[in-house]
């Protein structure tokens, strides 16, 4: 018995199977080879065609089913006649139109399009700040509503054809499915969910003019979804009715696939940009909203139309902080500060030369656009305490590293301050997590233990798919075999040195040049 996970990314489409009895991962596969490309006609815009997705996940699924077969010893067909449920996760925020007959009415706007957020702003005053914070947690920003809000504005003669709206993720259920229906951790991260009363947020639809009517049928995170149809099958090269029985974005599929489902846990990625999404068990925002909240893939809430589900309430909210100042910061230093040929492992040992604080040395690494954990502002980076008489290299290789998890402690300080308590962070073993410099500077700040583990979004979709199924018991079932790679501990000796570095940046960053 074998399980699919699809991630939809904005970069790539990925596609992983595992066997669902070991819960070995038997491959994965991912399509275009090169970039997608995102469609750009104007500044500030970014747009994919849903059809692509659909393209390139068919390309991925037979990769990866021929990969699987060879791996599990199998010829092909008896792989493909015995896979059991199909999980989902894609990228977050982004907004598809269809018509009554399924039909996409315009290229899909995407994540990072920013042309919604006068929409967003708007609503923030007229709804007023304290509504939207306490009610959908989040200022209505740059999400899918106000995307559908600039639609209904600027192209009102697509905007009368819609007959329901989806988040990429729900594009792929349907064209699995035939179904058009999304989730309640779906919603939210389009801001259409409201926290307080479980339901719908009629007040944000009223205030944007939109229809109720435009939003899909309410299904589970986990649980049966729909069933592959005929047609849908045919063109995959799978059995008619699998059952499609999970559905998450990308940043609350990565906590998953990390194994982080409960309050305190957090999942962190480092890459150009970083994530902290950590759990929360109470229903709280950040008053200036530096951080996002939505609902977790295991949060449940009562008063959900027709009384379907959940069969009892439990608080699992996701509260995201994103640096977009992270590695693309540690590669300027590379290219621009690193002796020519010096590989990161290289940055890491000259790093390592020199005490915790730099020496004095200080780095604000918000020089990658605006950041919302700095209230949408453009502080640009910067470097402080610099003495040419005394630093070299080596300080600003570890100042850098050391600034990118000051800012990731500055963020898990507003989850604190929300009612979270950080206790153990959980990463994929990859990008900045490889430095050992890096994850010892992030448990020395935070007190957190580092667990670093081997993980994959498709393959966490699949074990998804799994509980959806009833195949596992729960999380700790479907994850027992997740391998952890490695483990940081807090070392005690070291907490003053690193407080003290810490509260030095915190100052650098309050100063008048970077007043937030």
């Amino acid at each position: 018995m074998y399980l699919i996970g699809f991630d939809i990314g904005s970069s790539s489409v990925k596609a992983g199977i595992v066997d669902a009895a070991t819960g070995r991962t038997l491959s994965n596969a991912f399509y275009p080879k090169q970039e997608a490309p995102i469609r750009s006609e104007k500044t500030g815009w970014a747009e994919q065609h849903p059809h692509d997705w659909w393209t390139y996940l068919k390309q991925a699924l037979t990769e990866a089913l021929g990969t699987a077969a060879q791996t599990a010893g199998c010829p092909a067909a008896t792989l493909r006649e015995n896979i059991a449920a199909i999980g989902i996760s894609y990228q977050m925020h982004g907004l598809v139109c269809v018509d009554k007959h399924q039909r996409v009415l315009r290229p899909a706007i995407i994540w990072c399009d920013s042309r919604a957020v006068p929409y967003g702003e708007q609503a923030f005053r007229e709804l007023e700040e304290n509504y939207c914070l306490t009610h959908l947690l989040n200022s209505p920003g740059n999400f899918t509503a106000c995307k559908l809000a600039w639609v209904k504005e600027n192209e009102p003669e697509v905007f009368e054809k819609i007959d329901k709206i989806l988040l990429p993720g729900d594009y792929i259920a349907m064209r699995l499915i035939g179904e058009a229906c999304t989730t309640v951790s779906g919603l939210s991260e389009g801001i259409f969910w409201d926290f307080r009363t479980g339901s719908i947020s009629r007040e944000l639809l009223c205030q944007l003019g939109l229809s109720e009517d435009l939003i899909p049928t309410l299904c589970p995170t986990f649980g049966e979804q729909g069933r592959v149809t005929a047609s849908a099958a045919e063109e995959l090269g799978l059995k008619a009715g699998i059952p499609v029985t999970y559905r998450a974005g990308d940043q609350p599929n990565n906590a998953l696939s990390l194994n982080v489902f409960h309050p305190g846990e957090i999942a962190s990625t480092a890459g150009t940009s970083g994530v902290v999404y950590g759990v929360n068990g109470a229903i709280t925002s950040d008053p200036l909203s530096r951080v996002n909240t939505f609902a977790h893939v295991n949060h449940r809430q009562g008063n959900l139309p027709n009384g379907t589900f959940p069969a009892e309430e439990q608080i699992r909210l996701g509260v995201l902080l994103c640096i977009n100042g992270t590695g693309i910061l540690n590669s300027w230093i590379r290219r621009n500060v690193a002796p020519a040929g010096c590989s990161y492992q290289d940055m890491n040992a000259m790093a390592a030369q020199v005490p915790i604080g730099s020496d004095g040395v200080s780095i604000i690494p918000f020089g990658n656009g605006a950041e919302r954990v700095l209230q949408n502002r453009e502080t640009g980076c910067s470097i402080h305490g610099l003495n040419f008489n005394r630093h070299h290299r080596e300080h600003l290789i570890r100042a850098a590293q050391e600034g990118i998890v000051f800012s990731f402690k500055y963020g898990i300080d507003i989850m604190e301050s929300m009612g979270m308590h950080v206790n153990k962070i959980h990463a994929g073993r990859a990008n900045m997590f490889l430095s050992p410099l890096f994850r010892e500077t992030l448990a020395g700040v935070t007190g957190a233990t580092i667990e670093l583990y081997e993980t994959d979004g498709s393959v966490g979709a699949a074990k998804g798919a799994g509980i959806g199924a009833g195949i596992y018991r729960d999380n700790r079932e479907a994850f027992a075999g997740l391998e952890r790679k490695a483990v940081v501990e807090p070392d005690p000796r070291t907490r003053e040195a690193y407080d003290e570095a810490y509260r030095r940046w915190l100052n650098l960053l309050n100063q008048p040049t970077n007043t937030l």
